[in-house]
């Protein structure tokens, strides 16, 4: 009998062992998040959707889901297929700010107006680091400005609102916006006398290697680029995003995303410093804080671990960048169609790459 229970015992620890083994080990991980991605594509009921997941800096899962375009039938490749991602372009925008923060081009803390000066005066005067945090009050789109389908200049783009009040005293409240990131980079335009496309090319993409990283201008047909949906079956109208392409305007691949996401946990194009003031929570002046740094959303995990990440929605695009410096960790996630809520995947792919634990 005690030969009986003690073969027990080693038996049941044997598959309590290998069960704790499993549930933590990345191919079981792998496993579980493709599950939750092809159900999230068929209920969402979306075309296409690219996946990429990086640890200790090496690729661990990409993957296709779906197609780019549905006729003539082409699959999703993660490594070439491009897609609109939207406002995760205000992230790049903030680390190409981060290097003119580096270069002395630019003072976060002084007026805007330093750059400037012919900016329409408001009620109040407002700082670079307010606008990048959405506290300066700049209003979002109304009416048909998301769609506008007019190919404009940075400069040009700043006509839509220039002229309009600030909502509120800057820094008494947190208000979501694009036109304040068009707004920056006419500032980054003129501190640093380089045109913005070709500053993001020569500060970010080209030393990190994002090759399928550009401007989506809407006059060039570019090769490997998705259709854009509304619907699972029906194209999205057409729209021209180079005027706002800072806060929403570039295509890249899944897999390109995560060299930028790699970069945010190991810097090499900027110091820790500058990096530091991007992805550190701004404050309101009542002290609260808002959970946004420039460019990038600032929340912890479960875990209580950092965690930097932005979405993005745009036409035929919804979108998500999750960072986690602690873990590692980086999370793209890019689709062909509009009107997507990422964030509830995004957290089911956290639960399932962060969250687990060995029982």
């Amino acid at each position: 009998m005690k030969h009986i229970l003690a073969s027990l015992i080693i038996f049941l620890t044997s598959v309590g062992f290998n069960f704790s083994t499993d549930i933590t080990s990345t191919d079981y991980k792998i496993k579980t998040a493709k599950k939750k991605a092809k159900k999230f594509l068929r209920q969402q009921k979306i075309p296409g959707m690219s996946i990429s997941v990086s640890q200790n800096g090496e690729l661990i899962w990409s993957e296709g889901f779906g197609y780019a375009i549905r006729k003539p039938k082409t699959k999703v490749d993660p490594s070439k297929t491009l897609f609109r991602i939207a406002s995760i372009s205000k992230s790049i925008t903030a680390l190409a700010l981060a290097k003119l923060v580096d270069d002395k081009q630019i003072d976060l803390n002084k007026s805007v107006y330093n750059y400037l000066p012919d900016y329409p005066k408001k009620a109040y005067d407002f700082t670079v680091k307010e606008l990048g945090g959405h506290l300066a009050g700049i209003r979002h789109y109304k009416g048909n400005e998301f769609t506008i389908n007019k190919k404009m200049s940075i400069t040009d783009g700043i006509d839509l609102f220039k002229n309009d009040p600030l909502l509120f005293e800057p820094s008494t409240q947190f208000s979501y916006n694009t036109f304040g990131y068009v707004l920056l980079s006419e500032i980054m335009q003129k501190a640093s006398e380089t045109e913005f496309n070709t500053l993001v090319n020569e500060y970010i993409f080209k030393p990190l290697g994002m090759t399928n990283t550009m401007l989506d201008d809407s006059e060039i047909n570019f090769p490997n680029k998705t259709n854009f949906y509304r619907k699972k079956r029906i194209l999205s109208t057409s729209v021209a995003n180079e005027y706002k392409v800072a806060g929403g305007g570039f295509l890249s691949t899944s897999e390109d995303l995560i060299k930028f996401g790699e970069e945010i946990i190991s810097p090499s194009t900027v110091s820790k410093e500058a990096l530091s003031q991007m992805i550190t929570s701004q404050k309101l002046k009542s002290g609260k804080i808002t959970g946004y740094g420039i460019g990038f959303s600032v929340e912890c995990t479960k875990n209580n671990t950092h965690k930097y990440y932005h979405t993005g929605g745009g036409v035929g695009a919804s979108t998500i960048l999750l960072i986690y410096p602690k873990e590692q960790i980086v999370i793209s996630v890019l689709t062909n169609k509009s009107g997507v809520s990422m964030d509830e995947f995004g957290e089911q792919l956290e639960s399932i790459f962060i969250d687990s634990k060995t029982f």
